[in-house]
């Protein structure tokens, strides 16, 4: 049965922090719906109505095309073991681009100054309910290991390659909204 909260207790938190994957929603009026899948490993709880994370550069941005000009996120995590839930969080986004002033002491503050390969931006998660549901129709998976792909492309590329490549393949998203890696083409 659902539950609604306005705002994460321990159990909640608990149950996040077990989880290995987590997915990301976000759309803007008369744009495609995105929804992406994320490791855990940069995913942090910073209160009890705040979530962030380290985003890697990716094939697309349709996060930070779609967050400045609707705002409405939603990120979800599942249990695949043996304690079933599906928990997801509701709010309003924002994505931090590793330019940004911000960028930098909220990597400090919260991912102990560290970074992955490839660092793009910090996305945070404003949310003002959480919600539960049983989670039952969830099958059972087993977590093996992260997959080191993407960080090994990453740490191949020089930060002007970064640049480049990010220009090119995340300025804008499927539908044509800009991101603010438009601005690393000029």
């Amino acid at each position: 049965m659902a539950q609604q909260h306005d705002k994460l207790d321990d159990r909640l938190r608990k149950m996040i922090a077990a989880q290995h994957i987590f997915f990301t929603a976000t759309a803007a009026e008369g744009t495609r719906i995105n929804i992406s899948p994320r490791s855990t490993e940069w995913f942090r709880v910073v209160d009890d109505n705040t979530a962030l994370y380290l985003d890697q550069t990716g094939s697309g941005n349709e996060t930070a095309a779609h967050l400045p000009v609707d705002g409405r996120m939603t990120i979800m995590l599942c249990s695949f073991d043996a304690a079933p839930m599906i928990l997801r969080l509701y709010g309003t986004g924002e994505v931090i681009p590793y330019t940004h002033e911000d960028y930098e002491p909220l990597k400090a503050a919260h991912f102990d100054g560290k970074e992955p390969a490839g660092a793009r931006q910090i996305v945070r998660l404003n949310f003002d309910l959480v919600q539960t549901s049983c989670g039952y129709g969830v099958p059972h998976f087993a977590y093996e290991s992260e997959r080191d792909t993407l960080t090994k492309w990453a740490e191949g590329n020089l930060l002007e390659e970064m640049r480049a490549y990010r220009a090119k393949k995340n300025a804008k998203s499927l539908d044509g909204l800009p991101t603010w890696a438009a601005d690393e083409a000029s």
